[in-house]
């Protein structure tokens, strides 16, 4: 016992320093997140872009300092500082201000990736297959600079590397003097994308980096400007300045769309809603699961994965957070997005897959970037995700859950989407006693995995409510009759001795995903077995009160290493104890929940239990989605508790009273 002892106090002790140890990677929830739904970018906190791929967030990286110190990078702020005073979105939108002081001065930095009025007028866009909104990205990161007091010596560097940093870009003067320069790949111009640097400061090229440096006084402002495009950039301030309010002016009248309570959390809300919306990609209608690649989900592991893709689940569950707060015409263009790609070449079916590329792509083979150091020494470093061919038998029900909460108060189910809803439903009936990968795409064997076969119900249910609505009665009483089957197997084989849904069928291990019975109405709120299964994941499912998505030594997900805690779970443990009348205990975690936050009100994948650390893909659309509907539940909770009236989460705020 005293040697067990020991041996546990020395892994604590390591732990500690391991913790503690200085990395050259700023922590994962550093980051700040921007968007103009058809580039994505993240800057850390010392003013450093060190992660953005062109032209496509799924595309090769021409920043890629997250995953390597070496693969690239794209600085502004004052020279020898690296820590600002303060740092914040301006209000409603997708604008960065950072704020440095030093010992002689004050600077302000605005980051944005510009958006504009609709300018393909002349010819259409060879990308974009959807409708055409009012606004557009205008392919530019756009950076601003204000000295607000005293005097500062500001810096900027540009140094990318392309092709996630296998090939090296070339630098050459392409203004009349020093006002603007075009970097291209060295090896080969025409197999990366052309980046026009344009500023009022004078660039300097030294091999790889594009620099420039200056003494700013209190009054001046300068601007640099990124594009990767014929669009063109600003030649003033005044310009830079007008782009700016322009990009502000059209996240604000996004954001205006949408109803947010009168709440003190309602800016969780508001950033989590702008968030999900970042993370789409305009062109096609598709959702990401997460703008990053490799994020290690264990500190220094192997549990590195790719999520810069669209997620049959993820994306139909970001719906969800989006109707919640009454956000939902994003849902015509996913929609659309699924029957472009689940439609052959010839008009011919083709099935659903758990994901696809932001185009609709089937096929994400996916590789390892051996050259890349990984974040902070986390390898292997990924691209593609070899879970595009998994069976998963969960996303037909997420499907079309989704869609019936889009379509149930317009009472009709558009008739272009109805071949594509009947065929996802004959695939649940077709498959649904087969096992599968799961909702966590373990790489064990399949199982018979107990939340995919209520997932599997859902699609039968949801299936058969919209051939209601479509006027096929006799269709949805042979459906209702089938989802009914469905649950009975369930309820005979994925329930314990105590009423406790478990992991597998005839197993005896938790699995977080089970509070989905609840949430998608598989059984009442009131029923014995939710209570006993969201009580069960609560007490036993948990490190340091956040929830496990299941514990890796009962669970074969073909891995090694343990994984931080899910904060979707958390948060959908939130909306199950608001469920089943434990309302004090969900608002005390939804609280910690949010003091969990980034300081930009930003979340990873995971949580470490024990530091509060960020681990995982960042930012994560599930767990934003998650968060919405979690605050939803526990305000509207407390709302209807004087008038004995709760409307869940998943019901429109326009619906509540």
């Amino acid at each position: 016992m005293a040697i067990s002892e020991d041996h546990d106090v020395q892994q604590t002790a390591h732990s500690l320093i391991e913790s503690r140890r200085r990395s050259n990677f700023p922590p994962i929830d550093d980051y700040a997140f921007l968007s103009d739904c058809e580039t994505n970018c993240l800057i850390a906190s010392n003013g450093s872009v060190e992660w953005m791929c062109v032209p496509r967030p799924d595309s090769a990286s021409v920043f890629g300092a997250m995953l390597d110190r070496n693969a690239g990078h794209f600085r502004i702020g004052p020279y020898g500082r690296n820590v600002p005073a303060a740092r914040r979105y301006l209000p409603g939108g997708m604008i960065l201000e950072t704020t440095w002081q030093t010992a002689t001065g004050w600077l302000i930095v605005r980051d944005a990736l510009v958006l504009g009025p609709w300018h393909n007028n002349f010819q259409r866009s060879k990308t974009h297959r959807r409708t055409p909104m009012d606004w557009d990205a205008e392919h530019m990161l756009l950076r601003t600079v204000k000295c607000v007091s005293g005097t500062v010596e500001l810096e900027m560097s540009c140094e990318p590397s392309f092709d996630y940093h296998r090939e090296t870009a070339l630098w050459e003067y392409t203004g009349k003097v020093y006002e603007e320069a075009t970097a291209q790949c060295a090896a080969d111009p025409s197999s990366g994308p052309t980046l026009v640097l344009t500023t009022d400061l004078r660039i300097g090229l030294e091999g790889r980096e594009a620099r420039a440096r200056t003494r700013m006084q209190e009054g001046d402002e300068v601007y640099v400007a990124l594009t990767w495009s014929e669009l063109p950039a600003p030649q003033t301030f005044a310009e830079a300045a007008q782009k700016m309010w322009t990009t502000a002016e059209c996240w604000r009248q996004w954001i205006t769309l949408g109803k947010f309570p009168d709440h003190p959390w309602r800016s969780y809300l508001q950033r989590s809603a702008l968030t999900l919306k970042g993370l789409t990609y305009a062109p096609t209608g598709a959702l990401m699961a997460a703008a990053t690649t490799s994020l290690p989900e264990t500190p220094g592991g192997e549990r590195n994965w790719d999520y810069r893709y669209s997620w049959v689940r993820d994306s139909t569950f970001a719906l969800w957070g989006l109707y919640t707060l009454g956000l939902d015409r994003e849902a015509d263009d996913f929609f659309a997005f699924l029957n472009d790609a689940t439609t052959g070449a010839d008009g011919e079916p083709v099935p659903l897959q758990v994901l696809y590329g932001l185009d609709g792509e089937r096929k994400l083979t996916e590789t390892t970037l051996d050259h890349l150091s990984g974040y902070d020494s986390a390898r292997p470093v990924r691209v593609g995700n070899g879970a595009y061919d998994q069976d998963q038998h969960d996303i037909w029900g997420t499907m079309l859950d989704s869609v019936y909460l889009h379509v149930k108060s317009r009472q009709h189910v558009p008739e272009t989407l109805w071949p594509l809803l009947e065929r996802q439903v004959g695939a649940a009936i077709r498959h649904w006693r087969e096992p599968d990968r799961g909702i966590w795409e373990v790489r064990g064997d399949p199982q018979h995995f107990t939340s995919s076969k209520i997932m599997c119900w859902v699609a039968l249910d949801r299936g058969a409510k919209l051939a209601e609505l479509h006027g096929e009665m006799e269709i949805a009483g042979r459906w209702y009759g089938i989802a009914e089957e469905i649950k009975d197997d369930v309820l005979t084989h994925g329930v314990d001795a105590d009423g406790v849904l478990t992991q597998t069928y005839g197993g005896t291990t938790l699995d977080a995903s089970l509070l989905l019975a609840v949430l998608t109405r598989f059984l009442p709120p009131d029923d014995h077995r939710i209570r006993a299964t969201v009580l069960a994941i609560a007490d036993r499912l948990t490190e340091n009160g956040l929830v496990l998505r299941y514990r890796t030594e009962t669970t074969d997900d073909g891995l090694s290493g343990a994984e931080g805690t899910f904060t979707i779970c958390s948060f959908w443990l939130v909306s199950a104890l608001v469920e089943i009348g434990e309302l004090h205990r969900a608002r005390q975690m939804c609280e910690r929940l949010l003091g969990y936050a980034s300081p930009l009100r930003l979340y990873a994948e995971e949580i470490e239990p024990h530091s509060g650390r960020h681990l995982g893909n960042f930012p994560q659309a599930f767990t934003h989605l998650a968060l919405i509907n979690a605050v939803t539940h526990v305000i509207r909770a407390e709302e209807a508790s004087d008038a004995g009236r709760f409307v869940p989460a998943h019901t429109p705020a326009t619906q509540h009273g």
